[in-house]
């Protein structure tokens, strides 16, 4: 589990900080001693031996105060750290399982930023918790030792105080996962907002998206309400029962004073003590704070539920990419045999919801068949080494991501470093080397300074793939915002280029210059041949008037 992960992780601050906590509830302890035996020194007229109490208790405040400072520190450096590792564990799941995710980008990304930020506080809260016991615990068994019959008062009271407590963490951890899964929703919807910002503009209707993204605002106030109600009625609770408690104590302790029983120094320290011993407010914070730590880690732990691909070993024997895939089922895909030979350019053509998108990600293992096996020269591609994957296959999407820093970087961004000189060789081979240089630094141009077109920017992501160019190389619809002219210049360098090439071809100009094209129909092939031969199929035909109808 997760939560057994943050604190093993956190292992050495957490006992740090342990030991720091109980130094200081142990001068919290002692102090009550030693301040009830200097005042009856004081008032016994033995002011000299009272002197080493009184410097006693300067002592124990003070080690108290730079106790505290220090576990304050720890405590912040080991929540800090506690995060980063939280998001770098959360994150490096959801890039292993890809496009398999449990929620929404947007709650994605609200998981990993806000709930690994609570979630770290476990560790430190449940080293600081522990200590928190040792001070009521404490607490009591100095006051037994200081007067029993005292002790037994606050010990009448102790089921209560443990009822409290019971419901306020009860009550707390429904109204945070409430209050976590609404805040999850609301980021969701805003980041659709952000990405479909221009539509909004367009549509004229801002107002609205906004009464949309907020829709989810006055559940997420009665969570936040249901929260604070919780807390202020435990809080109230307390402050009615440990005054009178505490009142209790003072009357039992003063008749005992009045007996002769105990010194007026032992009541002072009787009642010190019994204020430990029900001082249930760090321990109500504490549990407050674990319990909302609690509830994050849980809604990690879901997204850490995904499942997340897995490698071999095996590396790829000498080959020209030959790609084969038998008897495969992925989404639209049904029981696919196809086998594209090594070397071949190929075109993949049909309607939408044919498949087209689905066979891309399973070719190059973006995604696992649900069934059926992909194999790679020979090799099915869930053997091969994760580095022998990404070396050899490469991917060319429709709206690329631009990860690089900069524009040269984005295009060197791959499991390999290509170098300078094979970067601008890929940058020419896209037709992007013109543009790139007219940038205010060319390659060395921020990607957020460098205001892409459509086409522009689906010219990187030709760039990056034919930089990495491997065995296979595959197309996802990325070159559809290119102009015809930009688009014959990158198909001709496709077809003089090494290794296998796969395209998803919405043009009839992009499937006539392959070497075959695959039609899909209902997620199966229904023709592998040359384009020339299936242009004399009229439903062949349709396929692409029907792309051109829709644009």
């Amino acid at each position: 589990m997760l939560l057994r992960e943050t604190v093993r992780q956190s292992a050495g601050p957490g006992t740090l900080i342990l030991l720091l906590s109980c130094a200081s509830a142990g001068a919290g302890l002692a102090l009550p001693a030693a301040l009830g035996r200097a005042l009856d020194l004081v008032l016994g007229g033995r002011q000299t031996q009272a002197g080493p109490w009184i410097a006693l208790c300067v002592a124990l405040t003070v080690l108290a105060v730079l106790v505290g400072a220090l576990e304050s520190a720890v405590t912040a450096t080991a929540t800090a750290r506690s995060a980063a590792w939280l998001r770098r564990r959360v994150l490096g799941h959801v890039l292993d399982a890809g496009t398999q995710q449990v929620c929404s980008e947007g709650e994605l990304v609200a998981r990993i930023a806000g709930n690994a930020a609570q979630g770290a506080t476990v560790p430190v809260s449940l080293a600081g918790a522990l200590a928190a016991i040792l001070t009521p615990v404490g607490g009591l068994v100095a006051l037994a030792l200081t007067d029993w019959p005292t002790a037994l008062v606050v010990l009448a009271g102790m089921p209560l105080f443990a009822l409290l407590l019971k419901v306020f963490v009860r009550g707390s951890g429904a109204s945070s996962a409430g209050y976590l899964r609404t805040q999850g929703e609301i980021a969701g919807r805003l980041l659709e907002a952000v990405r479909g910002a221009r539509t909004i503009a367009a549509a004229g209707h801002p107002e609205r998206d906004t009464e949309r993204v907020l829709a989810p605002l006055p559940e997420l106030s009665r969570q936040g309400h249901r929260m604070w109600e919780v807390l202020g009625r435990s809080t109230a609770q307390a402050a009615v029962l440990l005054p009178l408690l505490q009142l209790a104590v003072l009357a039992v302790a003063g008749l005992r004073v009045a007996h002769g029983d105990v010194s007026v120094g032992g009541l002072l320290a009787a009642w010190r003590y019994a204020a430990l011993a029900t001082g249930t407010g760090a321990l109500v914070g504490m549990a407050n704070t674990l319990t909302r730590g609690r509830t994050a880690l849980a809604r990690l732990q879901d997204v850490l539920g995904a499942p997340r691909t897995t490698y071999g070993s095996a590396q790829l024997p000498p080959g020209t990419g030959e790609l084969i895939l038998r008897d495969v089922v992925h989404g639209p895909l049904r029981g696919v045999d196809l086998t594209i030979p090594g070397g071949s350019v190929v075109a993949v053509v049909g309607r939408s919801g044919s498949g087209k998108s689905a066979l891309a990600a399973v070719a190059g293992r973006l995604a696992d068949p649900e069934s059926g096996t992909v194999a790679l020269d020979g090799v099915p591609l869930p053997r091969l080494a994760r580095a022998e994957l990404r070396r050899a296959v490469g991917y060319a999407f429709a709206r690329p991501a631009l990860l690089g820093g900069t524009v040269g970087a984005t295009i060197a961004y791959g499991a390999d470093d290509p170098g300078a000189a094979a970067v601008r060789a890929a940058a020419r081979t896209a037709c992007a080397d013109d543009f790139i240089r007219r940038m205010p630094a060319g390659y060395d141009t921020p990607c957020a300074d460098a205001p892409l077109s459509g086409g522009e920017h689906q010219r990187l992501g030709l760039a990056r793939a034919f930089a990495h160019q491997g065995r296979l190389l595959i197309l996802d619809d990325a070159t559809s915002s290119l102009d015809s002219a930009t688009e014959l210049k990158v198909s001709k360098a496709l077809l003089h280029g090494g290794g296998t090439h796969l395209i998803i071809a919405l043009r009839a100009s992009t499937a006539a210059r392959a070497d075959l094209v695959v039609w899909l129909e209902d997620g199966r092939p229904r023709a592998v041949a040359p384009h020339r031969e299936l242009t004399r199929l009229a439903d062949y035909r349709a396929v692409f008037e029907e792309a051109d109808a829709s644009c």
